[in-house]
């Protein structure tokens, strides 16, 4: 390999900022590293993903601490990648909850992605030694399911597919809230290598319907207004797009993967070279871009050695 993944430098520690963004709802958010979301209901806390590693966890509930005493219940997990799960023992909830698919996405392709992730991510995976291996749901449902904390409804749904093929939303109608786990970022690169570019617009049509008054995006801060809403879907938008349509040009004219990706360097660098994480993702996004433009469906499993095998080939 020529050269280590961006993010495998990255080894300084973010800063932590806590946001209510509704009556009892809380966005733990750290400079583009992996967000989390707190959901307070009546007796009980609901968390949304998980974090890294059981440390990771620890630095959450330390937030929640902070504002509530109460137990924390549930925790629901928005896909299955494992920046996003792993840290889920930490919780002690008695229930985590996925989309069906994000479980089977777990079955099929859970340990290869945690071993691919922890090459990936060395600062994220510090005190991995405390992981108890995959994380798997206790509750599964397929396009919808509601909890109830006392009186506080919770709407859990799956509006398409856009990141992977399981993720889901979380709304809190009492205060108009979503969690759109990485179906949304602001002023954070997307991460695509598992994603769906020709149907990732038409997820985030459904979640603009809502006309939420705040957002916890996937990464970046927390957005609060429907300006801040519209403008981080809007940039969303605008990444995939400029992402995928020059992959697919090179792609139909039988041009290389290395083509593909100075081409999609070519657009997108002078637009979202700033973001947070972009350097990381790139790569991933190319690849997935290019075989989705070639007729690849279904994003094929990222393996340590495939992360390995495909940056040497752009880097020739």
């Amino acid at each position: 390999m020529a050269k280590a993944f961006a993010s495998q430098g990255d080894m300084t520690e973010k800063t932590v900022t806590f946001d209510e963004i509704g009556r009892g709802l809380w966005a733990f958010t750290a400079e583009g590293d992996p967000n989390s979301g707190v959901i307070i209901g009546d007796d009980s806390v609901m968390i949304v993903e998980a974090q890294a590693t059981p440390r990771l966890a620890s630095k959450v509930i330390e937030k929640v601490r902070s504002v509530t005493d109460k137990p924390i219940t549930h925790l629901v997990l928005t896909h299955y990648h494992a920046v996003r799960v792993l840290g889920a023992s930490a919780y002690g909830a008695e229930q985590i909850i996925m989309s069906d698919m994000a479980r089977g996405m777990v079955e099929e392709r859970g340990q290869e992605d945690w071993d691919s992730e922890f090459q990936r991510f060395p600062r994220l995976f510090e005190g991995h030694e405390s992981i108890p291996g995959l994380t798997y749901p206790t509750t599964t449902f397929n396009d919808r399911m509601t909890v109830y904390l006392g009186n506080r409804r919770v709407d859990l749904m799956h509006l398409g597919r856009a990141h992977t093929a399981g993720d889901i939303v979380i709304h809190v109608a009492d205060e108009n809230v979503m969690f759109t786990g990485d179906i949304v970022e602001d002023h954070s690169a997307c991460y695509c290598g598992d994603g769906y570019f020709g149907e990732w617009g038409a997820t985030l049509d459904r979640i603009a319907a809502f006309e939420v008054d705040a957002v916890a995006p996937g990464r970046g801060g927390a957005l609060i207004g429907q300006d801040a809403v519209n403008r981080a879907i809007a940039s969303t938008r605008d990444f995939i797009a400029s992402t995928y349509a020059p992959a697919a040009r090179v792609a139909a004219r039988g041009g290389t993967l290395k083509e593909a990706w100075d081409a999609v360097r070519q657009a997108c660098d002078p637009k979202f070279a700033d973001y947070a994480i972009y350097e990381h993702c790139l790569p991933f996004n190319v690849a997935r871009a290019y075989d989705e433009a070639r007729g690849i469906a279904h994003p094929r499993i990222w393996t340590a050695q495939r992360d390995l095998d495909m940056w040497a080939a752009l880097q020739g």
